[in-house]
């Protein structure tokens, strides 16, 4: 008869076999031993309540993010393309040049009357003030913005562009190189939901900065209201509108108002636009990258504009 409160396997004596260790609750994890082994040989005693932090797994490298530039500051560019545009450019205020050893013979090479003398940098110098995952080409350059127009004051007299939050910079300096090719007299942008007039859009851009004005307005709608004030047509364009870009009656001066990509136009600036258009195609991809869509819309309207 057993005892009453007995428990035969708390009076079982604890056998282990000779040279076998002794198991933890932690010996299913195989770092257990060589944390153990790093710790003892530092001196520190391993704590369980520091066993799988996030100090023993691999941290993940942040992205890199441009300090926040003061609005009234200088602006960063960078690129051939885009430094030497603003080089030659007499609107253009410099503070600093560096270059390069090779970019600074080629700029010599070029014969052109640097506004600032170039100063010679290594390329992580160049790449530590225009970001680590810039296309740089060995040349950056800080220099005031461009002092841009009034909406008020504009005249236009054949196209402007007018974006509609558009908040990729990538995208806003590739319509910025289109508006340039077609000779459209001013993009006009929001000043908030819009990216600055500089280091990727600039580089994007391709030299466009430097000659089509950059207009930036506080409130969309009224901007357009604005515009038709000035006697101009506007045409948003938008995937869901009413008829083909092709057809609608276009005349100068002439708005093309283009939405951001997949939000497209807001339902405000719809309601402001004398048309709203889209650009039919005839394959099975019926949407375009907004870049390429207002290159396209640019090429249609323009060859309708001037044939008028």
């Amino acid at each position: 008869m057993r005892k009453r409160g007995f428990d035969p396997r708390k009076s079982r004596p604890k056998f282990r076999s000779e040279g076998r260790p002794e198991r933890g609750r932690n010996d299913r994890d195989p770092r257990h031993g060589e944390r153990a082994e790093a710790a003892a040989a530092d001196g520190r005693p391993e704590r369980p309540w520091q066993r799988g932090k996030a100090q023993d797994r691999p941290s993940k490298a942040k992205p890199w993010r441009a300090p926040p530039r003061d609005r009234d500051g200088p602006v960063v560019l960078y690129g051939w393309h885009s430094v030497r545009a603003a080089l030659e450019n007499p609107a253009r205020r410099f503070h600093r040049l560096l270059a390069t050893e090779n970019v600074v013979h080629r700029l010599a090479e070029t014969g052109l009357t640097l506004p600032v003398a170039p100063t010679l940098a290594r390329p992580e110098e160049i790449a530590a003030l225009a970001g680590p995952e810039a296309v740089h080409q060995g040349i950056v350059a800080e220099a005031d913005p461009l002092e841009a127009p009034a909406l008020e004051d504009l005249a236009p007299k054949h196209l402007v562009l007018v974006l509609d939050q558009i908040t990729d910079p990538h995208n806003v300096g590739a319509i910025m190189r289109s508006a340039a090719a077609f000779a459209v007299e001013a993009v006009i942008t929001t000043a908030r939901h819009s990216p600055e007039a500089t280091g990727v859009l600039a580089k994007a851009a391709s030299a466009a900065l430097e000659h089509v004005p950059l207009v930036t307005v506080t409130n969309l709608a009224r901007a357009i209201e604005t515009l038709k004030d000035k006697n101009v047509f506007v045409v948003g364009l938008d995937s869901a509108g009413e008829s083909d870009l092709a057809t609608v009656p276009l005349r100068a001066p002439l708005a093309l108002v283009v939405g951001a990509e997949g939000k497209g136009l807001r339902q405000l600036t719809r309601t402001h636009c004398d048309a709203v258009a889209k650009i039919a195609l005839p394959g099975r991809i019926t949407s375009l990258n907004v870049s390429n869509a207002t290159a396209l819309a640019l090429f249609v309207a323009s060859g309708r504009i001037a044939s008028d």
